[in-house]
């Protein structure tokens, strides 16, 4: 049973809780697909009765308003169930990896200081209600009624969400948003996302880019189609087979579906695809080309852009072949580039890129950690960056990621480009470590088919970099370096190499 209430005719609501977004879209379609993960799809009605008895159930946990809920599920049905549950109470959604260590999620959980976990073990926190994946919740009609008037804004969740930090390695820091879960019914599309359209999320839920995709999508009536895992071929299936309009990924998901044999490829129908997104890490040059070869120019985009949300650039396949490498152009006054003494830098010059929310409200804050703010009201995520003159932004590494070898900038993202190119090489991390002689020494961790090895890479880079970019040491893994997110932690790599020295 859900307790969205009828619109009085006539009456014009622009400003709406979610809650009551979603409920109103189960009226006008009850029937309509909502949500598809793996082998189940539920209606619209079907998600808002769900999300409205887990609510009741929480809110029987001890979830109140304001309240965080952590959500440590993995990708599916119950897990967008959770997140318009939190809403429905007025809480904050918290998502974290499914697959987080237990003594990482236990300082998030007690930085979030959430009174209820999805998708642990019962028990495991004391004090904290922990519930399981596959949790059947019970709230009962008379519940339902007693949660928030959904038509009431002042119910709304004060900040509609609220995910970790993609850097963080033991030290936590909640990125929570500046917007409570309120909706513009009057506000203009973003990301070419249509009315009733298909959007198809191959990433995890709990990153930020899926997230916020999945739920703008939702909020647009949307059928969502998730997928429990990345799956190249099965992302193309995902399009073929439910029409998707819009997708996001990440370069790494980009290379993985190019590597799939072209008569693999040419199974499945693309001609729906209104946009592909590419977002969290800088693209190879020669990677977006090759997409942009196979779909087409307008149909290639990528976003940049932190969690914190200060400022956001795009670019179309068409404006980069234009500015090969850029991400787009940034608002004029919202970013610039500083060298370490916070030195504004000419055009073309590398330095740490510092942008201001131009908006008169904050769009974040943090939980467990500070910004990195300067001349008021300047922030800086760590990224470094240059801008030409015509004022498209280029990224280029973190400021901790930057390998100084003998006096000389070496940027990772540069060489692990260079390395990817190798149709054996299924993912690389480019490291600097401690060398007494030139201060660091560029070394390569490769996850690559069998067959592949030092003296092969270093005959193919040798036509791709100049020799001093060119790693020194290489060190051959077979697990991914890349989470689920397709990010790569340099910081946590390096790490445990300097504290136990790998063999190279």
């Amino acid at each position: 049973m859900s307790v969205t209430l009828p619109r009085v005719e006539g009456a014009r609501m622009p400003i709406v809780t979610y809650s009551r977004r979603f409920g109103d879209l189960a009226t006008a379609d009850p029937d309509a697909p909502a949500v598809t993960c793996g082998e189940e799809t539920i209606s619209r009605a079907e998600l808002v009765r769900r999300a409205d008895v887990l609510a009741a159930d929480l809110a029987a946990r001890g979830l109140r308003h304001g309240d965080m809920l952590t959500i440590a599920l993995p990708n599916s049905v119950e897990w967008l169930v959770a997140v318009l549950a939190a809403w429905r109470v007025g809480a904050i959604p918290q998502p974290v990896s499914a697959r987080l260590p237990a003594r990482e999620l236990a300082a998030i959980v007690e930085l979030a200081n959430a009174p209820v976990v999805l998708g642990i073990d019962p028990g495991l926190f004391e004090g904290r209600t922990s519930l399981p994946a596959g949790h059947r919740p019970s709230g009962t009609d008379e519940a339902i009624a007693a949660l928030p008037d959904v038509d009431d804004t002042a119910t709304a969740s004060p900040a509609w969400k609220a995910p970790t930090s993609g850097g963080s390695t033991g030290r936590p820091k909640i990125i929570v948003a500046g917007e409570p879960a309120l909706m513009d019914t009057d506000a203009e599309l973003r990301f070419f996302i249509q009315r009733d359209g298909c959007m198809v999320i191959p990433g995890p839920l709990y990153h930020n880019g899926p997230f916020v995709w999945a739920i703008l999508a939702l909020l647009e009536g949307n059928h969502v189609v998730v997928l429990p895992r990345f799956d190249a071929e099965a992302t193309l299936a995902a399009i073929d087979t439910h029409g998707g309009q819009v997708t996001i990924v990440v370069p790494t998901m980009m290379k993985r579906i190019l590597r799939l044999p072209e008569e693999v490829r040419a199974r499945y129908d693309l001609s729906s695809l209104v946009a592909l997104w590419h977002t969290a890490e800088p693209c190879p040059a020669w990677l977006k080309r090759q997409w942009i070869d196979w779909i087409g120019p307008e149909r290639v985009w990528e976003a940049f852009a932190g969690t914190e949300g200060q400022t956001a650039t795009r670019i179309s396949g068409a404006e980069w072949l234009a500015h090969e490498g850029s991400v787009g152009r940034p608002v004029e006054g919202a970013v610039r580039i500083l060298d370490v003494d916070g030195h504004e830098l000419p055009a073309g010059e590398m330095g740490e890129i510092w942008m201001r929310n131009l908006g008169d409200k904050p769009t974040y804050h943090y939980l467990g950690g500070e910004s990195r703010v300067r001349d008021g009201d300047w922030e800086s995520l760590g990224d470094l960056g240059r801008v030409d003159e015509d004022g498209y932004l280029y990224l280029g590494d973190r400021t901790g990621d930057l390998i100084i070898s003998g006096g000389v900038n070496i940027y990772p993202a540069e060489v692990e480009a260079a390395i990817q190119e190798h149709p054996r090489v299924r993912s690389v991390a480019v490291i600097g470590l401690p060398d007494d002689d030139r201060g660091a020494r560029v070394h390569a961790i490769v996850e690559a088919d069998p067959g592949l090895d030092a003296d092969g890479l270093r005959a193919f880079l040798a036509d791709r970099l100049v020799i001093y970019k060119q790693p020194w040491t290489y060190e051959f893994v077979t697990t991914s370096l890349r989470d689920d997110a397709g990010k790569v932690r340099r910081g946590a790599l390096r790490a445990e190499r300097v504290a136990t020295p790998a063999a190279s």
